[in-house]
């Protein structure tokens, strides 16, 4: 799924996954009644936007992901990138 910045619902989403506001804005470091003011229409900061996408989107574990995971993902990307597409690819299909 891809959202779009300028129709993203995150109530819509959030609700989608089931999730409490507490639940869902906590997983990405926002406090419930910041997260209940994007829900009603507060401009949501890029930085915020990109750490829902990854947290509820891409299914990132924010609390176990370390700087090194993410440059040895690009750097495998970068340098076999065959490898890089077979791996996403087991991955996908193992529902994670």
């Amino acid at each position: 799924m891809r959202l779009a910045s300028k129709t993203f619902k995150p109530r819509h989403l959030r609700q989608r996954l089931g999730l409490n506001q507490q639940q869902f804005w906590s997983a990405v470091g926002v406090t419930q009644s910041g997260g209940s003011r994007y829900e009603t229409g507060r401009s949501m900061p890029k930085p915020v936007f990109e750490l829902v996408r990854l947290v509820h989107i891409e299914g990132i574990d924010l609390s176990r992901a370390r700087g090194e995971d993410f440059m040895i993902a690009n750097r495998l990307r970068s340098t076999n990138p065959a490898l890089y597409r077979r791996l996403m690819r087991e991955v996908r299909s193992s529902g994670r």
